[in-house]
């Protein structure tokens, strides 16, 4: 099936994920906490990190089983986030939210990308896409997903739909036989 080119691209601006994150949260402190740690915070190297780990940075906030976070002159350049799941949240430069989890969550501080690998799932106000494999350029928005040969699942929900508004009413089921009929008063003679 062909579609329209004008028709692609609106649907490319409806796929969950595709906006930029809070560019302002690049600014902000990072803040990693976990139950241990052993490494260096200064210079070159990896730190690991495990129990808990919660890494934030603005509105972005990461939580896993285990991170490492490696380092070149004493900046954070990458963070690789494990467990059953990783979890990832970031509030959009339009304000909405980003939600994602996966099996292993590899942010390259340095190009803004995102790797998310194994059952990852990301959820916004645009929808969800859920698959085995992601990458997502949290300044650009722009994502790329499958092509492993394994299948991704994007759900978008209608424009149309007005927050809070109740579901239609279900119908009435059909009874599946007559009902039965009163019983007659009186007696024959």
């Amino acid at each position: 099936m062909k579609i329209p080119f004008a028709a692609f691209c609106a649907l490319c601006l409806m796929i969950p994920g595709l906006a930029s994150a809070k560019s302002t949260d690049r600014d902000q402190e990072m803040v990693i906490d976990a139950a241990t740690q052993s490494g260096t915070l200064t210079g070159d190297g990896k730190t690991t990190l495990s129990g808990n780990v919660v890494i934030t940075q603005g509105t972005l906030d990461m939580r896993s089983d285990q991170a490492e976070v490696y380092l070149k002159d004493g900046e954070p350049v990458r963070a690789v986030f494990t467990g059953k799941q990783a979890k990832l949240k970031q509030q959009l430069d339009d304000g909405t939210w980003m939600d994602a989890v996966a099996d292993k969550i590899d942010y390259d501080i340095k190009t803004d990308i995102v790797t998310l690998t194994g059952n990852y799932k990301v959820t916004s106000e645009r929808g969800t896409n859920a698959g085995q494999r992601m990458t997502y350029n949290t300044k650009t928005g722009e994502m790329n997903s499958g092509g492993d040969g394994t299948r991704v699942r994007s759900v978008i929900p209608p424009k149309n739909k007005t927050p809070g508004a109740a579901a239609p009413a279900a119908k009435p089921a059909t009874p599946a036989r007559p009902p039965a009929q009163p019983a007659a008063t009186g007696s024959k003679k």
